[in-house]
């Protein structure tokens, strides 16, 4: 399953293209905006992508864009989490608040990645196949 927020559709993308992957790679999966969430496929995932934009200011503040919407997810222990952002130009220590966030909702983060935005299709095929390899292993 792929849960997302996006401000500016860069992340939506991102999500879709990481959909794209999966199934590629022959798994089930759905794509959904975070306010969307299904909670049946919830629990039927095995593996959870979570990702969100950057907020901030160009070189400092960044955190996690809407936060609160990921506050708002029922909770998720134990679940293979890979949390992933979208940004721009720097995206500062705004993982490190992202995956705060995500273990205190109870997820296990196995993985983390920053995506540029301009460099989605490039990135994310490489990401999901790492990923992807984790659950193998």
């Amino acid at each position: 399953m792929v849960l997302y927020e996006s401000l500016q559709g860069h992340t939506r993308q991102a999500a879709e293209l990481i959909g794209g992957a999966c199934q590629q790679a022959g798994a089930e999966v759905s794509v959904r905006e975070v306010t969307n969430l299904d909670l049946h496929e919830l629990a039927e995932a095995d593996l959870l992508f979570v990702g969100t934009w950057v907020d901030g200011f160009v070189l400092f503040a960044h955190r996690p864009g809407r936060a609160y919407k990921f506050n708002a997810l029922p909770p998720i222990d134990g679940m293979a989490v890979v949390a992933f952002n979208t940004y721009a130009i720097y995206p500062g220590g705004m993982m490190k608040k992202f995956v705060k966030l995500l273990r205190g909702k109870g997820a296990d983060v196995i993985m983390t990645r920053q995506l540029k935005r301009n460099r989605l299709e490039s990135e994310v095929a490489p990401f999901v196949k790492e990923a992807l390899g984790l659950l193998v292993s």
